[in-house]
């Protein structure tokens, strides 16, 4: 029997002759007991070497392909039957994945392949001009050279014990949060630290309250776990906890700088939130995400500072603080859940990379990071104090501005008779990219608002961009 293969070249003959036999036997071309010429013969008629043939058939016979019968030649394994022809092609559909993945949009609320805007105020974007990249090239290779000397093997799933303390001492200091290194479990960013806590806390139909707005992505990690949400509002003294559902078995909160309007939750919010908790049994998530920016008042204590019944989950990131590409970040659980959630990151990845986390604990041990947040808060004061002039001034008819006390965004509510989308619309062609507070809604009437925010552009880009905003918006009568 004569086969239609074609070699190209003289280069890996075998490799190309086990391919075509190989997808001619997928494809049902050659069917399940079907005798093949043998290897001298197919050689001379492909004009290659027997040895290139036997290579060939060998592979084939070894992966289960071809089965050779003693004396009597080499054939098709019995159980490959295919049917051969377009018939088989259009019976085949494509997987899908379940109704909840499928139902999500291609990107949270912020689309981050989106093609950047010339000046674009994208919320939780830091400034990558200021991060001081010869002292972390310095880290890194410090870092590198002990990689070089430790033995290979798997890491602990908490994270490099050096950085552990590294964050430890870091929280004592900034945020008063007491807790030793084995209580710190590092993590690819706070997203998945807050997918680990929803894992080894949640069952299907456990009740999770929510502030709203909020933060999308979060909201999807725990509906990926099968619980129902609950959305509680907030007002100007953070959430509104008298609203909570009685049966709610963790609460998610971000009390520093709520997102997206940015009011920090009062300290009566704070006692009342962590009394509600002791009283229920339930999980407290605080998610810390960009706190260490502050600009006016006096930094309240973190809810974990006040948490003396084990129902707080700190949550903190370096995405805020240094750059999203790092992919760090970190969770103080209470004591009782680190080691399920130890447990919980050795499932999912077992760990992150050692050499950047090496690196960022040698960053911080000495004093880079500490520098670097100083240099950053007075940029970032300026950018705020100079989007604020312009919000209270020139864009006061659209805009309310609100003020928060700390973060890299802020959000300002839209003046009576102005529509989001046709702000958002109207803003783009000018260069500038808008975001609308609405897209952080879910289950109940949004307010309407635009968040600035201000990590990724500099001071004399808002000034450009703002007083460009203000004719534009002019112009629309």
């Amino acid at each position: 029997m004569d086969l239609h293969l074609i070699l190209e070249g003289r280069r890996d003959l075998a490799g190309q002759l086990f391919r075509q036999l190989r997808e001619a036997i997928l494809a049902g071309r050659l069917a399940a007991g079907a005798k093949l010429p043998s290897t001298r013969e197919l050689a001379a008629q492909l004009g290659v070497s027997r040895k290139t043939t036997l290579d060939a058939f060998d592979r084939l016979i070894a992966e289960g392909y071809l089965a050779t019968r003693p004396g009597g030649g080499t054939y098709v394994a019995a159980g490959l039957a295919r049917e051969a022809g377009p018939a088989r092609a259009a019976v085949v559909r494509p997987l899908a994945p379940s109704p909840f993945w499928a139902g999500l949009p291609e990107a949270l609320a912020l689309p981050a392949g989106e093609a950047l805007a010339p000046y674009d105020f994208r919320g939780g974007v830091t400034d990558k001009r200021l991060f001081p990249f010869a002292a972390w090239r310095r880290c890194l290779e410090t870092a590198l050279a002990a990689q070089v000397r430790r033995r290979s093997g798997y890491l602990d799933p908490a994270g490099d014990p050096s950085l552990r303390s590294e964050i430890a001492r870091y929280l004592a200091f900034s945020r008063a949060v007491a807790c030793a290194r084995d209580e710190v479990v590092v993590t690819q960013g706070a997203q998945q630290a807050i997918d680990l806590l929803a894992r080894v806390m949640l069952r299907p139909g456990d009740v999770v309250a929510l502030e709203s707005p909020g933060y999308p992505p979060v909201r999807a990690s725990f509906a990926a776990q099968g619980a129902v949400l609950v959305d509680v509002p907030v007002d100007g003294k953070g959430l509104v906890v008298e609203r909570l559902p009685d049966n709610a078995r963790l609460v998610y909160v971000t009390p520093s700088h709520q997102f997206p309007w940015g009011m920090s939750m009062s300290l009566e919010r704070r006692l009342a939130l962590l009394d509600w908790a002791g009283r229920r049994d339930a999980l407290v998530i605080e998610d810390d995400y960009d706190g260490e920016f502050r600009f006016a008042g006096r930094p309240l204590d973190a809810l974990k500072s006040l948490d003396r019944a084990g129902r707080v989950a700190y949550v903190g990131t370096f995405s805020k603080t240094l750059f999203p590409d790092l992919r760090i970040g970190y969770a103080v659980p209470p004591p009782s859940l680190v080691g399920a959630l130890r447990k919980a990151r050795q499932v999912g990845d077992w760990h992150g990379c050692a050499l950047t986390q090496a690196a960022l604990a040698a960053f911080m041990a000495e004093g880079h990071f500490a520098r670097h947040l100083r240099r950053a808060r007075k940029h970032y004061a300026d950018r705020r104090a100079r989007l604020l002039t312009h919000l209270h001034g020139p864009l006061s008819p659209w805009l309310e501005a609100l003020e928060p006390a700390a973060g890299i965004h802020l959000a300002a509510r839209l003046a009576p008779g102005h529509d989001e989308a046709t702000l958002i619309a109207a803003a783009r062609p000018a260069g500038i990219g808008l975001y609308g507070v609405s897209a952080f809604y879910a289950g109940q009437p949004p307010v309407p608002g635009l968040l600035f925010g201000y990590g990724g552009i500099t001071a004399a880009e808002i000034d450009t961009a703002l007083a460009q905003l203000a004719e534009v918006w002019g112009r629309l009568g």
